[in-house]
C-alpha cells in the first residue's frame, strides 16, 4: 500500500482511539453528573447537607480518556506507520471498548450517586462496582498495547 496512504490510516486510527474513548468519558461524566445534581437538588430542597463525596462517581468515567490518550500515544509511534490499515481497525474497536466502558461506569456511578445521597452508605461497595467497570477499559488498553508491540516488532 502507498506510504501516504498508511500514514492517513494510522492518523484515522489515533483520532479513532482518542475520540471514541473521550466520547464514552464525557457521556459517563454526563450521566453521572444529572444524577448527581438530582441528588444535591433534593438534600437542598428538605434543607439538609449534599454530600461532595458524589463527585468521585461523577470523576470515575474520566480516567478512560487517558487509557485511550496512551494507546493513541503508542500508535503514533513511526515505527507502526507501515502497519496503517492494522491501526483504523485498532483504533475503531478498541476505541469503541474504552468508551462503551467509560459510559456505562457513568450509568453505575449515576445509581451510586442516587443510592449514597439516599442512604449516606455504601460509598466503598459503589467504588468497587465503578471499578470493575473500569477494569475493562484497562484490560483493552492493556491488551492493545501487547498487539501495538507485536506490531512494532514484525
Amino acid at each position: 500500500m502507498d506510504a501516504e496512504l498508511l500514514l492517513l490510516f494510522r492518523d484515522m486510527g489515533m483520532g479513532l482511539m482518542l475520540g471514541l474513548s473521550a466520547c464514552g468519558s464525557g457521556a459517563g461524566a454526563g450521566v453521572a453528573g444529572m444524577a448527581a445534581i438530582g441528588a444535591w437538588k433534593k438534600k437542598y430542597s428538605q434543607n439538609k447537607p449534599a454530600s461532595f463525596m458524589l463527585l468521585a462517581f461523577v470523576g470515575a468515567p474520566l480516567t478512560q480518556t487517558i487509557y485511550g490518550m496512551i494507546v493513541m500515544n503508542r500508535m503514533a509511534d513511526q515505527a507502526l506507520a507501515s502497519h496503517g490499515a492494522f491501526l483504523i481497525g485498532i483504533g475503531a474497536f478498541c476505541g469503541l471498548a474504552i468508551g462503551l466502558s467509560a459510559y456505562y461506569q457513568g450509568k453505575c456511578a449515576a445509581c451510586a450517586c442516587d443510592a449514597m445521597e439516599e442512604t449516606g452508605k455504601g460509598f466503598g461497595n459503589y467504588m468497587i462496582i465503578l471499578g470493575f467497570t473500569e477494569t475493562v477499559a484497562l484490560l483493552v488498553m492493556a491488551f492493545t498495547l501487547g498487539i501495538l508491540g507485536r506490531l512494532a516488532g514484525a
